[in-house]
C-alpha cells in the first residue's frame, strides 16, 4: 500500500508541475504579445497626433490663402477704381 501511495503522490506533484509550468509558459507569451500590442498602440496613437497637428495646419494655412484672395480682391478693387 506504501508504493501505491508514493505512486499516487509522485503522480500527483508531476502532474501539477507539469501544470503550473505550461500556465507560466502560456502567461508569458500573453504577458509579450500584451507588450507588443501595446508598442502598436503608442505607434498609431502617435500618428493619429501628428495627423491632428497637420489638419490644423492645413486649416490655418486655408485660412492665410482666403486672407491673401481677400487681400488681392481689395487691390483689384483699388486698381480698378484709380483707372476708372
Amino acid at each position: 500500500m506504501t508504493s501505491e501511495v508514493l505512486v499516487a503522490v509522485l503522480s500527483l506533484l508531476g502532474t501539477a508541475f507539469g501544470s503550473v509550468t505550461g500556465i507560466m509558459a502560456a502567461n508569458k507569451l500573453t504577458n509579450y504579445r500584451i507588450a507588443e500590442l501595446e508598442k502598436k498602440v503608442d505607434k498609431h496613437n502617435t500618428i493619429i497626433e501628428r495627423f491632428a497637428l497637420l489638419e490644423q495646419d492645413n486649416k490655418t494655412q486655408w485660412n492665410r490663402i482666403d486672407d491673401l484672395r481677400s487681400s488681392m480682391d481689395e487691390i483689384k478693387k483699388e486698381i480698378l477704381h484709380y483707372e476708372n
